[in-house]
């Protein structure tokens, strides 16, 4: 039997076997059972487990003395639970003999549960999630249509709700993540070596593009949601609710009560997230101007990044050469000369004398050894030199800074407008050649670049057909040759794009709704 891990007062013993010395026998076990009970095995005895964990490739040798150690502390630290096992009992011998079989706590599923929801959050990519809000926004529409029909399919309103939840959580959640680590970043201003550059480049434009889709799908989304609740979000709610507890085994009016609470707070949460309230930002503003402050600070760390890697000197540079000249120094008298030096104390020239007390300096004979405790005083002003003097009085008024602000809310909003039309200039379903587009404003001819770039994806462009989804997934891109030796030139106000005639089709996409 092994040694029992002492476990401190107040701490929760299920989550023992975690740090304990033998835990990766321990969480094998634990795997053992989760995947006993997805199957619907919730009884395992010790030689089960044994051969399970021997079949799971377990890297040390373990023999049954030490799986029954090992179950033994599980079920003490309640992860497990024992009962007396007389299945196979032929004998009265037999019959004495302490045989168990085993199964897995509430309380210990609930720990292995989190563990592995831990390790998959630990090892995901933080992103921020763009297709989620083209999800929010699609599953919004659904919403607003359900709210003004006669008759509710509470099925419908139920399945719906329970996406945009989800697809919040996940756009939320990702967000706060994303911009926490950036934060942290910038905060310990962490410079990598390699393509340190390369990447915070990245994040910038990363940073702009979101900023631009969440801006127009912020005013969409607060816009049906206004719909929704003019038409009656009440409704829906209800509908919900009652579509909740139709599997549960009390459906009274207290259940009803309760899942329509919790249903209405998770609407208002959502709607505080994207409509601002009177005195109160939405949190997507908030996230904005976060995303937007980031912006500067990222380009200062470039900035620093490009500095040292073309100059290679640096304050630990530096001290390093300062610590090799210490090391070569001839005799420590030289070694005390380079620290004065080095770090020795300068003269104190922002400190003002006049004229008559230096004067009365100069008239004492003070020889250059004199200790500064024994030589005599020097009267200086208490006011340092150079630099405006404050003679107190009211400090100024500070600068409203509100209507800068709301010129700068304006100018985005205005530049999102202008992608979004541009866009709309050519997911129009329609087939057409490059060569038939004609003359391109400059908003236009970027969008266009950018779908002609995601379209781009093999060497056989010349040869095939490529049809691809953009990177929020709501622009379908398709790109052909016509095979018939035409070129396309595109008049632009910086110039003439020309190149290889291809045939373009560009559209919404539009995800096609569930059947109930």
């Amino acid at each position: 039997m092994s040694q029992a891990v002492a476990i401190p007062s107040g701490t929760i013993r299920v989550f023992a076997f975690v740090t304990a010395e033998k835990a990766p026998l321990y969480r094998s076990i634990m795997h053992v059972f989760m995947e006993a009970n997805a199957v619907f095995t919730f009884h395992l005895r010790p030689r089960q487990i044994l051969e399970r964990i021997t079949a799971a490739g377990f890297p040390a040798t373990v023999d049954q003395e030490e799986i029954d150690s090992a179950l033994s502390q599980l079920t003490e630290w309640g992860n497990l639970e024992a009962f007396p096992d007389t299945a196979d009992v032929t004998t009265v011998e037999d019959f004495y003999k302490q045989r168990y079989f085993f199964q897995l706590t509430s309380e210990g599923e609930a720990v292995q549960r989190a563990l592995d929801s831990f390790e998959a959050r630990s090892d995901s990519v933080i992103e921020l999630r763009r297709r989620d809000l083209t999800e929010i926004r699609n599953v919004l529409r659904q919403l607003s249509r359900l709210s003004r029909a006669a008759e509710l399919d509470s099925d419908e309103v139920h399945r719906h709700l329970l996406t945009l939840q989800h697809r919040f959580e996940s756009l939320v959640g990702s967000a706060q993540k994303f911009m926490g680590e950036l934060q942290r970043k910038i905060d310990q201003q962490r410079m990598d070596d390699g393509d340190s550059i390369t990447g915070k480049q990245r994040v910038i434009d990363y940073l702009q593009r979101f900023i631009s889709e969440l801006v127009i799908a912020s005013d969409d989304i607060a816009q049906v949601v206004v719909e929704i609740e003019s038409a009656g979000i009440d409704r829906l709610l209800q509908a919900a609710a009652v579509r909740t507890i139709i599997d549960e085994m009390d459906s009274g009016s207290d259940n009803l009560t309760r899942a329509l609470t919790q249903w209405r707070s998770v609407w208002n949460r959502f709607r505080d997230w994207f409509v601002s309230r009177p005195g109160c930002s939405s949190n997507s503003d908030v996230l904005r101007g976060q995303a937007r402050e980031s912006m500067p600070a990222l380009l200062n760390i470039i900035t620093c990044i490009n500095d040292r890697l073309i100059t290679r000197i640096d304050r630990s540079n530096d001290l390093r050469v300062l610590a090799r000249w210490f090391m070569e120094a001839p005799s420590e008298a030289d070694a005390h000369r380079l620290w004065r030096a080095a770090f020795g104390l300068a003269p104190a020239r922002h400190l003002i004398t006049n004229d008559s007390t230096l004067d009365h300096h100069e008239t004492q004979v003070v020889v250059p050894e004199t200790s500064w405790l024994d030589a005599p005083p020097l009267n200086i002003s208490s006011r340092f030199r150079g630099g405006p003097q404050w003679r107190g009085g009211r400090l100024s008024r500070l600068i409203d800074r509100t209507a800068e602000k709301q010129k700068l809310a304006a100018a985005t909003y205005e530049e999102a407008l202008r992608i979004l039309r541009a866009q709309n200039r050519f997911a129009l379903g329609t087939r057409m050649r490059l060569s038939e587009l004609g003359q391109l404003d400059t908003d236009e001819f970027d969008v266009l670049l950018e779908f002609l770039g995601e379209a781009i994806t093999g060497d056989d462009l010349h040869e095939n057909a490529t049809e691809i989804l953009s990177s929020d997934g709501s622009i379908k891109i398709r790109l052909e040759p016509t095979r018939d030796g035409q070129s396309a030139a595109i008049q632009t106000s910086d110039g003439i794009f020309s190149g290889p005639d291809h045939w373009i089709t560009v559209e919404q996409n539009v995800p096609e709704e569930v059947a109930p």
